[in-house]
């Protein structure tokens, strides 16, 4: 009984469900047909009421002038004192760590803000605008490095003659490469076949270089972890496994890769690639080159690429006639910079491309590269500011200035710095009043998680400084 009752109370409530249902949608129909009724009188009230309007004429057209302007040569300078009142809560964030920096006004040369600006600071990164400072005093803009292959010792063999250049690619003629320019292993294929040479073997010719492969203060995780890859004078796309991806893992042995790589473009076995000797006096066989200097430079700078910063310092040291080691590339980037009048007191490097932890470098020496860059004599220098990248648009700074800092966004250039505990920043920015002013900034001992940012608020707040 119990149950019969509780079937018919369930079906009574299910009875009412379905009622209330379709009078919720009966509801529904008739609304949105009432809607539809009215919107389609309001449609031809609409209709009738407008068409005789006067239409108004067309709005003149927007035609864009994009043009590069000068900064205005007098522009006011910050005072010292009210700059620094404007810096100060920017510079005391604790997550700086240990913090140093310089900020110069780059049309007197005069410092407007230091903090410890003498003392050594491990730079990552900015380490960079050391090395591209000195390329661009002692090397001409158009430098290319040349990659040959020549006869081997017998018939079929052949032997590449690496010259320093990691840019070099093995995809075919047409597609993209990670270097821009960069030589393929498809153009020395192609003269070898076309001298009408049978090839059989390979051989890598590596003796343009000397010394480590890995600096001190490098790691062996660096090149699995696609930072950068032991450096010998060729390799495929700065020896990334995956050739268009920046931070691929690297390989360990790049110049045999490039061997093999042309082994099988003219139909050798690649098993057969060793490294040799070329003999003097070889027939030349085929012959690439890199793209010019001031091309891979802005590559280096813009995507901080440590592998070409490291062959640019061995190009530095050939030219000069210094061992191509990486002692040799350091000694010779110093003193270029010495003989160009920058003290570089308390500058110790191991390596040029920042990935050293047992660098350092004070920040008064990296603004005053920047400085020296952007002021009126030294025009050598000047193409280092357009290398580099943009707030919140291009490189390494492609993805900061963008939520936070926002007034830093497309008014700072600087060169990003980072390793495990280092970060650091220099670069220049023009102010509110168009005054032009550079700075380094260097973080140790804190997180790039927590530093960036914080170094970032400093360069945003040069933008927004009148500060007079």
């Amino acid at each position: 009984m119990l149950a019969g009752q509780e079937k018919n109370k369930k079906q009574g409530v299910l009875a009412t469900r379905r009622r209330r249902s379709f009078r919720i949608l009966l509801g529904i129909w008739v609304a949105g047909f009432l809607a539809l009724v009215v919107g389609g009188v309001f449609a031809v009230y609409d209709v009738q009421n407008t068409a005789s309007a006067a239409i108004a004429p067309a709005p003149a057209p927007v035609v864009a002038t994009p043009q590069v302007m000068p900064v205005v040569a007098d522009a006011p300078a910050p005072t010292p004192a009210v700059l620094a009142v404007a810096l100060e809560e920017a510079v005391t964030n604790p997550a700086l760590g240990a913090f140093t920096g310089s900020i110069t006004d780059t049309a007197t040369g005069t410092v407007l803000w230091s903090r410890e600006p003498d003392r050594a600071m491990v730079p990552a990164s900015t380490t960079k605008m050391i090395t591209a400072a000195a390329a661009l005093i002692a090397l001409p803009a158009d430098h290319r490095v040349t990659t040959r292959v020549v006869a081997g010792s017998r018939p079929g063999e052949i032997v590449l003659v690496a010259g320093g250049d990691p840019t070099l690619t093995a995809r075919a003629v047409g597609e993209s490469s990670f270097y821009r320019g960069g030589p393929r292993i498809a153009d020395l294929a192609e003269q070898i076949r076309r001298s009408g040479a049978v090839v059989d073997t390979v051989l890598v010719d590596t003796g343009i270089y000397g010394g480590e492969t890995l600096a001190p203060g490098w790691f062996p995780d660096d090149v699995g972890e696609g930072y950068v890859a032991p450096i010998e004078p060729v390799m495929l796309d700065g020896g990334r496994l995956s050739p268009l991806e920046d931070e691929s893992p690297r390989s360990p042995t790049p110049a045999l890769d490039a061997g093999r790589a042309l082994a099988v473009a003219v139909g050798a076995d690649p098993a057969s690639v060793a490294l040799g000797t070329a003999s003097p006096g070889a027939a030349p066989m085929a012959v690439v080159e890199s793209a010019q200097l001031r091309e891979r430079l802005a590559q280096m700078v813009t995507l901080s690429d440590n592998v070409l910063a490291e062959a640019i310092g061995r190009e530095l040291a050939i030219a000069s006639g210094t061992a191509p080691t990486f002692q040799g590339a350091v000694d010779t980037a110093v003193r270029t910079l010495e003989g160009a009048g920058f003290d570089m007191g308390g500058v110790a490097l191991r390596d040029l491309s920042g990935l050293s932890v047992d660098n350092r470098i004070p920040a008064r020496v990296l603004d005053a590269v920047i400085a020296t860059a952007a002021g009126p004599d030294r025009p050598a220098l000047r193409p280092l500011l357009d290398y580099l990248p943009v707030a919140g648009a291009t490189g390494t700074l492609a993805d900061r200035y963008g939520t936070t800092n926002r007034a830093g966004a497309g008014w700072v250039r600087a060169k990003t710095g980072t390793l495990t505990l280092v970060s650091g920043l220099t670069g220049y920015v023009v102010d509110t009043d168009g005054r032009v002013l550079s700075f380094a900034l260097l973080s140790n001992d804190r997180s790039p998680a927590e530093a960036r940012p914080a170094l970032d608020a400093v360069a945003a707040a040069l933008r927004g400084c009148g500060c007079r």
